[in-house]
């Protein structure tokens, strides 16, 4: 996690982003070994939406149809992260303090903020960033 350069901001941002070009297989593999609930999806350093675990598993109807992984595997090879990516996003600018972006997590009922700065992209804070900080200031 990196500190913003405004006072009682948290921004993490550790790289990773998708294309919204990628495949699901390509966004599932990097979720799970990352340990990641929500993926950035970014073109040319705008933001266009994010992908979450739930989306990746509304999208993975193949599982709940039972197939075996090998053919699910195959077929979410086929499935592009434009297909399923949530667009409508609520976000926050940088200078927003740690305890207005918490309390829009919990209005709004969401899992992560991206932090935008006009249309680019600088970061992302999820329930988890706000509970660290929490207990360790």
């Amino acid at each position: 996690m990196q500190r913003s350069k405004y006072p009682g901001v948290v921004v993490l941002f550790d790289g990773a982003t998708l294309d919204q070009n990628e495949t699901l297989d390509l966004a599932e593999d990097i979720m799970h070994l990352g340990r990641i609930r929500h993926m950035p999806v970014v073109d040319e350093g705008r933001l266009v939406g994010i992908v979450s675990q739930r989306d990746l598993f509304h999208s993975a109807l193949v599982t709940a149809l039972e197939f075996g992984r090998k053919t699910s595997r195959t077929l979410i090879k086929s499935i592009r992260v434009k297909e399923i990516l949530t667009k409508k996003l609520i976000t926050i600018a940088p200078d927003v303090n740690i305890k207005e972006a918490a309390r829009q997590i919990v209005e709004k009922q969401i899992g992560c903020l991206p932090v935008v700065e006009g249309d680019r992209f600088i970061g992302i804070i999820t329930e988890t960033d706000i509970l660290r900080y929490v207990a360790e200031n």
